[in-house]
């Protein structure tokens, strides 16, 4: 089993007491400015990681299959409600640090909020690198250490972590911070071409958005997000990041859009990382170590439990 820990929000209430009721149109609206802005058009599969209920899913309109991939069942119930039904998406109960998805199989992942729950932050995207194909690419958002508030306080005396140091800041219990220099570091390390940085949320404060509709904050946040390519002080970052090596030609190499929609094309098993599965009435059994992974209301349950 894998040592790193695992931030659980199964039975959370997650999407309606936080975006729904909780006061973050501006923080909704700013990061879909950010996603149109750095998703490829279209593509075959997409990964999305950290995927909860649903929230941004619907983004992903270029895209044949979406892949909905979180550590929690309840999350993933409610995006089922959330979307309806359609084979175009599927459901995968799993942990980030043994991905059940196979080597080179996904065209575009993204990782929105989800980076600042991962206690080994490096190991996290090289299991996503693996998972995307030559020239495929990762949308990735984190919560950035070097913010402004963060600095004032530190200057001021309000907080004794520095800002400024390139190593996390783990501020509640698998909730980290991360310097954008340290994040473009390991990026590079595994390969990848940032193309792309923008600086999101610039007014996440209260006081704004209790007096200014969430749709003007989000245009103004809009125009300013372009400043992410000159320096990062806001308190979220986007990075759109292409994977390193030479860019196949995926219907040319036999792998047809309707495949994105059969799940033993690209799944794997994450305990010894064998493929392919086989599907039976309990569920989907890898034929090398002989573990059963269930299938649950339609979700694929890949979690590694004692």
């Amino acid at each position: 089993m894998s040592e790193r820990p695992v931030c659980d929000y199964e039975g959370s209430d997650y999407q309606s007491s936080f975006w729904d009721s909780g006061g973050r149109e501006y923080e909704d609206r700013a990061e879909a400015i950010a996603l149109r802005r750095l998703l490829p058009p279209a593509g075959i599969l997409l990964l999305e990681l950290g995927a909860g209920a649903g929230r941004n899913t619907p983004r992903y309109r270029g895209f044949e299959h979406v892949v909905l991939l979180d550590y929690s069942l309840t999350q993933l119930e409610q995006a089922q409600q959330r979307l309806g039904a359609s084979d175009r998406y599927t459901y995968v109960a799993a942990d980030v640090n043994r991905l059940p998805i196979r080597d080179g199989a996904v065209d575009v992942a993204t990782m929105i909020r989800t980076l600042h729950h991962m206690s080994d932050a490096p190991y996290a995207l090289k299991q996503v690198r693996d998972t995307l194909r030559p020239g495929g690419h990762l949308v990735l958002e984190f919560a950035n250490k070097l913010n402004l508030k963060a600095i004032v306080r530190y200057l001021f005396g309000r907080q004794n972590w520095s800002p400024f140091t390139l190593d996390p800041i783990e501020f509640e219990s698998l909730n980290f911070d991360f310097h954008p220099s340290a994040v473009r570091k390991w990026l590079r390390s595994l390969d990848f071409h940032i193309e792309r940085t923008l600086a999101v949320s610039h007014f996440r404060l209260q006081a704004l958005k209790n007096r200014i509709p969430a749709s003007i904050l989000a245009a103004l946040d809009g125009v300013l997000q372009p400043t992410g390519a000159l320096w990062q002080l806001t308190p979220s970052v986007f990075m759109r990041a292409r994977r390193g090596g030479r860019r196949t030609d995926r219907l040319a190499a036999g792998v047809l859009a309707e495949h994105s929609r059969d799940p033993l094309r690209w799944l794997k098993c994450p305990n010894c990382s064998s493929e392919p599965l086989q599907q039976d009435a309990s569920g989907l059994v890898c034929l090398s170590c002989g573990r059963t992974w269930p299938v649950r209301d339609g979700i694929f349950d890949f979690r590694l439990r004692p």
